[in-house]
């Protein structure tokens, strides 16, 4: 008889252990972490904590998750609350600027806007067509390398230090883009491509709401 005899009957009658239990204790297998053997009851105890540790491994994740989300959602509502507190395009501005920079600690944040009045500062400075076209085919918020296009060159004598930056384009309610706010960093992780977009949309959306609203 071989042994692939043997697995197949046991396979077709499980209730073989039940008639001959004393069997069990005879079937020993190889300790994975010693090389000793041991019991079959010994193995599934050693599987078992195997499966808590794992559980318990991805439970602290989970966690930790979670804490970022809260804390990445305490953000956000802190810039909506001085989004909308701002009565002025200049203040809104500022708001952006101030708690991307601080509360998100991104280190270098700019804004362009070309469909929605007129205001003062570089916000308003003249943006190529193509620069144009690129934000409004934007479907989400771009996130990867630093490369050499108009927008990296918003950030003056720091582009060439930028490795990483993510541009979020800003829509009127009807799908019409008329700005792009441009982050970036010198850390070539900070905006990876693989990056979750969902906080970077609900920040342009907010600053959308709040430039439109102030703008002339």
């Amino acid at each position: 008889m071989k042994s692939e005899d043997v697995a197949r009957y046991l396979h077709d009658h499980p209730e073989f252990f039940d008639q001959y239990a004393d069997m069990l204790a005879l079937v020993t297998l190889p300790d994975p972490h010693s090389g000793r053997a041991i019991s079959i009851t010994e193995k599934q105890l050693f599987n078992l904590r195997d499966k808590v540790r794992t559980l318990e491994s991805k439970l602290v994740e989970l966690i930790g998750f979670g804490e970022e989300n809260d804390a990445i959602g305490g953000k956000v509502h802190g810039l909506a609350v001085a989004l909308i507190a701002a009565t002025d395009q200049a203040a809104v501005v500022r708001a952006l600027y101030s708690h991307l920079g601080g509360a998100f600690a991104v280190p270098h944040v700019t804004l362009r806007l070309w469909g929605a009045g007129q205001g003062e500062g570089h916000e308003f400075d003249a943006v190529a067509d193509a620069a144009k076209a690129f934000a409004s085919g934007l479907q989400r918020p771009y996130c990867g390398t630093a490369t050499a296009q108009e927008s990296l060159a918003w950030f003056g004598e720091a582009a060439a230090h930028l490795r990483s930056m993510t541009q979020v384009p800003l829509r009127e309610p009807g799908g019409a883009c008329f700005g792009l706010l441009v982050m970036a960093s010198e850390d070539p992780h900070r905006f990876y491509p693989e990056l979750g977009t969902l906080y970077l949309e609900r920040i342009g959306e907010m600053a959308a709401a709040a430039l439109l609203r102030v703008v002339a």
